[in-house]
C-alpha cells in the first residue's frame, strides 16, 4: 500500500500539481479504530519512497512511528471518516486554486461530458464546496463537514488546493483528473459566459 502511495505521488508530481514537497496522499487501513498510511512532510513528491509514509490516528497523529505525518494528515482522517472514503488525494493543481478564486461561494458545473468521469451524469448541476484556508486542521475539518454532500467527493481550500477522495487510490485518481479538467474548462471559458473580453 506504501508503494503504492509512492507511485501515486510521482504520477502527480510529474504532473506539477505537487511541487516542491507540496501535497500528500493518505489511504485506509483499517475502520476502527482508524487507520490510515499518509505520506510524510516535506519530502519531494517526485523522489518519494515507499518508506516515505506513516501511519495516523483518527487525529492525524502518527501510531507509534518517529515520523512525522503530512501537517493536512488530520483533514485526510476527518474526510475519511465523515465521507467513508477509502483513500484521499489532496494536490496544489492549479486550475482548483483559481476557481476557488473567481467562486468562492462553491463552482457550479453542469452539461460536461467529463462529469461522468467524476462520477455524476452530464446534466447534472454539481456544485465543488469551497472553504477558507486555515492551518487550523480542526477548522478546517470543520468547514467540510458542514458543507459536506456525499454526492460530491472533492473540496476545494481557497488559494491552498484540492482534496478528492474514492473508494481507492485508482477511484480517487480517476476523480481528480476529471475534476481538474473541469475545473481548467469553467476557468478558461469564464469570460465566454459572464459575457467579459480580455
Amino acid at each position: 500500500m506504501t508503494a503504492e502511495l509512492a507511485r501515486e505521488c510521482v504520477r502527480y508530481a510529474q504532473m506539477g500539481w505537487m511541487r516542491g514537497t507540496s501535497g500528500n496522499l493518505s489511504v485506509v487501513l483499517q475502520r476502527d479504530p482508524l487507520r490510515l498510511a499518509v505520506t510524510v512532510s516535506g519530502v519531494d513528491k517526485g523522489e518519494i519512497t515507499a518508506e516515505d509514509s506513516v501511519v495516523i490516528d483518527a487525529d492525524g497523529n502518527a501510531v507509534d512511528s518517529p515520523k512525522v505525518p503530512s501537517a493536512e494528515a488530520a483533514l485526510h482522517a476527518r474526510i475519511a471518516r465523515v465521507a467513508g472514503a477509502g483513500a484521499v488525494v489532496h494536490v496544489h493543481a492549479l486550475a482548483p486554486v483559481v476557481a476557488a478564486e473567481h467562486w468562492p461561494g462553491g463552482v457550479v458545473l453542469r452539461d460536461l461530458e467529463m462529469l461522468k468521469g467524476f462520477g455524476r451524469r452530464d446534466h447534472e448541476e454539481v456544485v465543488i464546496p469551497v472553504v477558507r484556508n486555515s492551518q487550523d486542521m480542526t477548522e478546517l475539518g470543520d468547514a467540510f463537514e458542514k458543507g459536506f454532500d456525499p454526492g460530491v467527493p472533492a473540496l476545494l481550500v481557497a488559494r491552498h488546493g484540492v482534496y478528492v477522495w474514492g473508494d481507492d487510490l485508482m477511484q480517487a485518481r480517476h476523480r481528480l483528473e476529471c475534476l481538474e479538467w473541469l475545473l481548467r474548462f469553467k476557468v478558461e471559458t469564464r469570460d465566454i459566459f459572464t459575457g467579459r473580453h480580455a
